[in-house]
């Protein structure tokens, strides 16, 4: 199998004045393509500075992080940019969708950043909305959305550049129960394609979706695990 993502002995500290903090302590795991693995741990486990890392949006202390075979650990803040723009698909609790803008604009926006023509970005942008089912409202603004429509158009925007890694923290947080049922049913689709997804959650029968659960407590892992629960439609 090919790796997707691979940190070894990855430490996070955070110093303030003299005081410092290690809110992740030696994590090493590897996930490989094709995965479907939720990071699951309590407020304070680290499991947010470890996304942070797995998104590129912060860089280990020490220790090393692979995307896609590239060290990641010691790049610039616009290569950290480039990657997290071509490479990673994020999917927040807050949908962060521009009110203003209908869905195919909001999906759009990475491909903007990539310097992508008008008229493919448009097409593409569609495109991944039909993907997430909502083909017919690729015109329609947050407002008139549900929210699980609108985590729908954020996950379209995930998918728009075919990232290597999708990445969901807490995306079913802001969600009813009809909603969180109907945005899992999807992650589960996008993996049975053969999507990779890492989510973030601190839900136990949301983590029970995912293929293996990496138990994170006091920035470490403490368990990693196949899970056995079997999902129906």
């Amino acid at each position: 199998m090919t790796a997707i993502l691979e940190l070894d002995d990855v430490r996070k500290l955070y110093r303030t004045g003299d005081v410092e903090v290690a809110a992740l302590s030696g994590v090493s795991t590897r996930i490989d393509e094709g995965e479907y693995v939720a990071v699951i741990g309590p407020s304070g486990s680290g499991k947010s500075t470890l996304m942070h890392i797995l998104g590129c949006l912060d860089v280990p202390t020490d220790g090393s992080y692979r995307l896609a075979g590239d060290d990641v650990s010691g790049m610039s803040e616009a290569q950290l940019a480039e990657v997290r723009n071509r490479r990673i698909g994020f999917v927040f609790q807050q949908f962060n969708l521009l009110a203003s803008l209908p869905a195919w604009r909001n999906v759009e926006l990475p491909l903007v950043y990539a310097g992508v023509p008008r008229a493919e970005r448009r097409q593409r942008a569609e495109q991944a909305l039909a993907r997430v089912g909502l083909g017919e409202r690729f015109d329609h603004k947050p407002g008139q959305l549900s929210g699980g429509q609108q985590q729908r158009v954020a996950i379209a925007r995930a998918l728009v550049t075919e990232p290597a890694l999708v990445l969901a923290d807490e995306p079913t947080g802001n969600l009813d129960s009809a909603s969180t049922t109907d945005v899992l049913a999807l992650l589960d689709e996008l993996h049975a394609a053969g999507r990779t997804i890492v989510l973030i959650t601190h839900e136990h029968d949301v983590a029970a979706r995912a293929g293996r659960n990496l138990v994170i407590r006091d920035g470490e892992i403490v368990a990693d695990t196949p899970t056995q629960v079997q999902v129906t439609a």
